[in-house]
Order: C-alpha cells, then structure tokens, then sequence
C-alpha cells in the first residue's frame, strides 16, 4: 500500500533550523539523503521531494470560469508543508515507523495520510 509522509514546519522548526551552523545544517541534509537512499534501497521509496520556501506558494480559486491566483505565504497558518515522502510499503505501522524517523516528528509536525486508488478504494 502506498503512504503519503507530509513533513510541515512550523515557527519553533524553522527557528531552531536557523540556528544551527552551517555545520549541522549539513550534517541534517545528509541525513535525510541517507534516510532516503535506505528508502530506495529497500523499494519502500516512490518519491521523496523537499518544497521551496512558503513565499513561493500560489493558491488557485476558480471563480465564474476564470482561474485567480492569491501569493503566499499566508498569516493564519502557523505550519507550512515543507515536504513529502510517497512510500510503498506493507503496512501503517511501517509508514508511521518511517515518520518517526524524520526530525520534524519531535519538533514540527508530520503525518502519515495512505493513498486511495481512483474509485475510492484503498490501494
């Protein structure tokens, strides 16, 4: 079964990522690289990709047939989705045993949420 891992920041994260030296900011992209490179290695990874910085963002709204945009980022939020694994593998309890492994788990937020097939039944 497939799992989404959503990894969201929030301000206390970004605070303490800011924080760090140049040094153990290193040593944190490194291991996220391991911990994905062990993902790929086992088959469990489908796709692993970090999001660019929340300004970037561009919300989409449909109104009377025409396509508006608004800018990010926006003040009510307190977490910005920052990143995402896709997983493979053969249970929740595994993808939620990935979760944990992902530093955000202890100071930012991250959840597991499975895939459902197109008609909505589980995969």
């Amino acid at each position: 079964m497939k799992y989404l891992i959503l990894i969201y920041s929030n301000p206390m994260s970004r605070a303490l990522w800011a924080g760090f030296s140049p040094t153990e900011q290193a040593a944190g992209f490194q291991y996220y690289a391991a911990l994905t490179e062990e993902l790929a290695a086992s088959g469990e990874l489908v796709v692993a990709e970090a999001l660019a910085d929340v300004a970037t963002t561009k919300r989409v709204h449909l109104r009377d047939g025409q396509t508006l945009t608004t800018d990010g980022p926006f003040a009510e939020a307190k977490e910005h989705l920052m990143g995402i694994y896709l997983v493979q593998c053969a249970s929740l309890e595994r993808a939620v045993a990935i979760a944990g492994r992902i530093p955000e788990a202890e100071y930012g937020l991250v959840e597991v949420r499975p895939i459902m097939a197109l008609g909505g039944s589980d995969m």
